[in-house]
């Protein structure tokens, strides 16, 4: 009897700047961002800032201008977990908040 034997395919990858979407880079940290809505005064953004993640008021200013003038701030980095926690929070004052990692 003869045996016949396969080799294995090979699959080419090339090395790319991006993965997949659905792929998280492990070491690279995960950001909250807060975007701008037409429903917030500044002063509010600014206190909740303050208030929440303890941000000096010169800061918590300069982010909220971020927001108000580039459409979007990132307002804390961490871990997946610590990321979900600030962006369920800031959806707690009434903000638009959500996460993605800084790349």
């Amino acid at each position: 009897m003869e045996v016949v034997s396969v080799a294995p395919v090979e699959i080419e990858r090339t090395e790319s700047s991006e993965a997949p979407f659905d792929v998280p880079f492990p070491d690279v940290p995960w950001v909250t961002i807060v975007h701008n809505d037409p429903v917030n005064l500044m002063s509010y953004v600014t206190y909740v800032f303050q208030a929440y993640f303890g941000y000096p008021k010169d800061k918590a200013r300069r982010l909220m201008m971020d927001v108000h003038q580039k459409g979007r701030a990132a307002v804390s980095s961490g871990s997946r977990e610590e990321m979900e926690r600030d962006v369920q929070a800031m959806h707690g004052y009434g903000l638009w908040a959500t996460l993605t990692q800084d790349r």
